[in-house]
């Protein structure tokens, strides 16, 4: 029976433990009140990861850089015409046609 009791005990602990950390998730002004860096960024506590969602690992900072200038008005090198033999007359299909009917 002392097994059982004690079971039940931790459950209780853990199944308010979570209450708790998703009472803070939803308000704020009470996470601030416990954490005095909650409103960082980076701050990961069990409160954020409750909040975001994600209990197995928390989000990584998302890297952002600045996008590549392309130079928009550069001119286009002129194209110059070539000519490229057609692949079929090089295999030539038409020279093992089937027998002539005589």
């Amino acid at each position: 029976m002392k097994s059982s009791t004690a079971r039940a005990w931790i459950g209780l602990l853990a199944s308010a433990a979570f209450l708790w950390a998703l009472t803070l998730s939803v308000s704020p002004e009470l996470h601030q009140r416990l954490h005095s860096d909650a409103n960082r960024v980076d701050h990961s506590c069990a409160i954020t990861l409750v909040a975001s969602g994600t209990f197995n690992h928390s989000a990584s900072p998302q890297l952002v850089g600045a996008p590549a200038l392309v130079d928009q008005f550069s001119l286009a090198p002129a194209l110059t015409p070539q000519w490229v033999e057609p692949l079929f007359l090089l295999a030539r299909i038409f020279e093992h046609a089937p027998p002539a009917l005589v």
